[in-house]
């Protein structure tokens, strides 16, 4: 893990033809990487792709998994079944799954185009993932129904260790229903939700092998699914539709991904420390 880390460094500091490392050209590449097009378009619809990844993780996946984890938790009829289904596409390879999925949303062909004509929505039948305008979005919420189970364990295990004598004492206080969960249960998972959320910041920020497999490794449709990952890996080593690589260039998206990644992460989890020394 560190000779990676450390030689990404380096080669972010070389001019590089092809494979080959060239003469030192200081931070030439990063220069290039925020100043110079195509890279510095590409880096910011990037970016952006992927805020909007977290965002929508964080709302879907992590709010359903935290219904799923609560329904689990009340013991109803089942719930040992329900767990292992909800965690079941977890242990499918990332790979497997998008071409899965990319099979089912096939127009024409696929399952889900011909089950909404089936059933009368003629006008939702349409190439979800050749369409700037839901590509992303459609391969979120793959991710988010690869992901879900995981996800749910983690605000379970939060769940089962809030005490019974505290949540039986807020109910003859008169908390029921969603102001128990906002008053009671949810402060007594400050931990558990906090590293979902880190945990959901660094998977969206990585994302690479979803994409790869649904869409290519240029994002399409017309970069609309690029994210940083994506990005790198087209700008180091070129892509299928002809592009060159930078591995100067490429390797200083490495350490600007490295950064961002490890600094937001260290703030979340040091006010973690901080919080859990205060309490």
């Amino acid at each position: 893990m560190v000779y990676p880390i450390f030689a990404a460094f380096t080669y972010s500091l070389f001019d590089w033809k092809g494979m080959v490392m060239g003469e030192f050209n200081s931070f030439a590449n990063f220069t290039a990487l925020f100043t110079t097009d195509p890279y510095r378009e590409m880096f910011w619809n990037a970016i952006t792709n992927n805020v909007i990844y977290f965002v929508v993780e964080m709302v879907v996946q992590n709010g359903i998994a935290f219904v799923l984890a609560y329904i689990v938790y009340k013991k109803i009829k089942g719930a040992q079944f329900f767990k292992i289904a909800y965690f079941l596409p977890r242990l499918l390879s990332v790979i497997v799954v998008g071409f899965l999925w990319k099979l089912i949303l096939t127009p024409n062909t696929g399952v889900l185009y011909a089950l909404l004509k089936g059933i009368g929505l003629e006008s939702w039948a349409m190439p979800w993932l050749g369409s700037t305008s839901t590509a992303l979005i459609t391969v979120i919420l793959v991710n988010c129904w690869f992901a879900i189970g995981f996800i749910m364990l983690i605000f379970l295990a939060g769940l089962q260790s809030i005490s019974h004598e505290v949540v039986e004492a807020a109910t003859i206080d008169g908390a029921t229903g969603f102001r128990k969960i906002r008053s009671v249960i949810l402060p007594m998972m400050f931990q558990q939700i906090v590293i979902v959320v880190v945990l959901t910041f660094i998977q969206s920020f990585e994302a690479f092998e979803l994409v790869y497999a649904m869409q290519g490794s240029g994002g399409e449709p017309y970069h609309s699914t690029d994210l940083l990952a994506v990005f790198f890996y087209r700008t180091a080593f070129g892509s299928s539709s002809g592009e060159s690589g930078a591995l100067g260039v490429g390797s200083a998206l490495a350490v600007v991904m490295f950064f961002i990644i490890a600094s937001i992460s260290a703030i979340f989890m040091s006010y973690v420390n901080r919080n859990a020394t205060e309490h």
